[in-house]
Order: structure tokens, then sequence, then C-alpha cells
């Protein structure tokens, strides 16, 4: 008998697999019965994603300055709204 949803066939205990360290860095932490979560923390003012409809020429500008124009986009705008 196998267990289910498993990736492996697995089932004798004393057959268990070698714990090595590529293991310990892909291991689930938990915390007093809670699951620790993985990479960057929750932020306290995280960002709303919506949809918003702006010009073609204004989009084009943002994005022709490479990686990161959804950042510089949501500075000018806070910019201009004067926060």
């Amino acid at each position: 008998m196998s267990k289910r949803n498993t990736k492996t066939d697995w089932v004798d205990p004393d057959d268990a697999p070698e714990l090595t360290r590529e293991w310990f860095e892909t291991a689930d932490v938990h915390h007093d019965g809670k699951l620790i979560s993985r990479g960057r923390p929750k932020s306290e003012a995280p960002k709303k994603a919506i949809s918003l409809r702006v010009d073609a020429d204004v989009l084009d500008k943002f994005k022709a300055e490479g990686p990161g124009w959804q950042g510089r986009m949501n500075e000018a705008l806070r910019k201009a709204a004067g926060l």
C-alpha cells in the first residue's frame, strides 16, 4: 500500500530517503504547528491589482525605460497625487 498524493512510492519508514542538504533547503518549515512561508514577507501595505486604461504612448514611454516600469508609473502617480 502506498501513500496517496505523494511523488514517490516510498512506504516503509525504515527505507526513508537520506536527509541531504538539498532536502533541507526545500523542506517545509513549521513553528508551533504553523507553516512558515518562504520568500518575501507579507507587506503591511500590499499593492492592489487593478485594471487601468492609459494611452498607448504613455505606456510605451514607461516600458521603453526597461524593467521596473510599473514601479516608475506608480511613483509618477504618487507624485501627481501629492503623496
